[in-house]
C-alpha cells in the first residue's frame, strides 16, 4: 500500500471528531482526487500534511513556536516519499521536531484542518500560496523525556489546556477535546 492509498483509506473510514473536521476531511478527499501528487509539495493547489499533538502524563500539550510563522502550534509537516502511512509521517515529524524518542502514536486521527500557507515546493523554488490539508494525530510522551528544539522551531513548551500561549495557530484548540477524549477512552493509550 502506498502513502496515497493509506491517506485515502484513513480519511474515507475516519469518523470525524467535529463538524469542521468532517468538512475538512471531505475537502481533503476531494483534493486526493488529483492522485498521489496531492501528497507532495509539488501539488500547488494544496497537499496533505501530517501533524501530532503531543501530550504528557500530566495532560499538558507540547507546542512549538514555529520559526517562520511565529505561531504556537502542534509539531508536524510535509509527508516524505519514504513515509509508509500518514501515521508514520506524523510520528516521524513529531520525533524530528520534538527531539523525543519513544512517542506512542495513536494511529487514528483526532482532527483534520485545511489552512492557507505560503509553502516552498520541494525543488527549492520560492514560497507560493497553497493549502495544507493537515491530518492530525495524538501521541503520548514517555515519562521523563526531554524535548529538544529543532531547526524549524524557535521554541518548544509544555502548556495546560487552560493556559495556552499566544499567538496561537488556528486549529490548535479544536484538537484538544478529541485528544483528551481519546486519552480517556484508551486509558492513556
Amino acid at each position: 500500500m502506498t502513502l496515497y492509498d493509506d491517506a485515502l483509506g484513513v480519511l474515507k473510514d475516519w469518523r470525524a471528531t467535529s463538524e469542521p473536521a468532517d468538512t475538512a476531511r471531505a475537502h481533503t478527499i476531494e483534493l486526493l482526487g488529483a492522485g498521489p501528487v496531492a501528497m507532495t509539495r509539488a501539488h500547488r493547489p494544496g497537499h496533505v500534511t501530517a501533524s501530532t499533538l503531543i501530550v504528557d502524563e500530566r495532560r499538558r500539550v507540547l507546542l512549538c513556536l514555529h520559526g517562520r510563522l511565529g505561531l504556537w502550534m502542534q509539531v508536524g509537516g510535509h509527508c516524505e516519499p519514504g513515509d509508509a502511512s500518514l501515521a508514520a509521517a506524523a510520528l516521524r515529524e513529531a520525533t524530528e521536531e520534538s527531539g523525543i524518542v519513544g512517542l506512542r502514536l495513536d494511529p487514528e486521527p483526532i482532527d483534520v484542518e485545511v489552512h492557507a500557507v505560503r509553502c516552498a515546493p520541494a525543488d527549492g523554488q520560492s514560497a507560493e500560496a497553497s493549502w495544507h490539508h493537515d491530518v492530525r494525530f495524538l501521541a503520548v510522551c514517555p515519562p521523563g523525556a526531554v524535548e529538544q528544539i529543532s531547526d524549524e522551531s524557535a521554541e518548544l513548551g509544555w502548556f495546560s489546556a487552560d493556559a495556552l500561549p499566544s499567538p496561537l495557530a488556528d486549529g490548535v484548540v479544536q484538537q484538544l477535546a478529541p485528544a483528551f477524549a481519546r486519552l480517556g477512552n484508551a486509558g492513556q493509550m
